[in-house]
């Protein structure tokens, strides 16, 4: 017990305050905090308005699909919404991995990523192999991304 209660070596004494420092600051002033250096999260290189408008850009692309899709089962048959459906998911897909390609830039890589680039050529393979796919419905689906942009830039201007 009598080790416990002697104090260790590398304990630092406290710090001693003379009666001049008291005096300098009187009781209802607080004392003056060390500045401390700016939040990194204040600098943020216009990253803040990148993710907004990729949101936007997602969101408009799914409400294009949410749209397009019931309107060719009404207009179609179920087979061609589908593969529009598919398409669609496929370019939302080919977005996000472009924006996340895109926001790595500069900070991890020095190039743009080739991953997104599979995801049309898998669309058409699998449209072209796969007896249930058609091949335009699936293509159109997959460029309903471009009304959704198109639609952000005009909105943006």
């Amino acid at each position: 017990m009598q080790a416990a209660l002697t104090p260790s070596p590398d304990a630092v004494p406290p710090a001693e305050t003379s009666t001049e420092e008291v005096a300098v600051h009187p009781a209802n002033e607080p004392l003056p905090q060390p500045e401390l250096p700016a939040a990194p999260a204040t600098v943020n290189n216009g990253m803040d308005g990148y993710l907004r408008l990729q949101r936007r850009i997602l969101l408009s692309t799914v409400c294009a699909t949410a749209l397009a899709v019931p309107l060719t089962a009404l207009w179609f048959d179920l087979p061609t919404a589908f593969s529009l459906l598919v398409g669609a998911l496929a370019g939302l897909l080919y977005l996000r991995l472009l924006a996340r390609s895109v926001t790595r830039f500069g900070v991890e890589t020095k190039g743009v990523g080739k991953a997104q680039l599979l995801v049309p050529v898998v669309l058409v393979v699998a449209a072209a192999r796969l007896p249930v796919l058609e091949i335009l419905p699936a293509v159109l689906g997959f460029l309903l991304y471009k009304p959704a942009l198109i639609v952000q830039a005009v909105l943006d201007t």
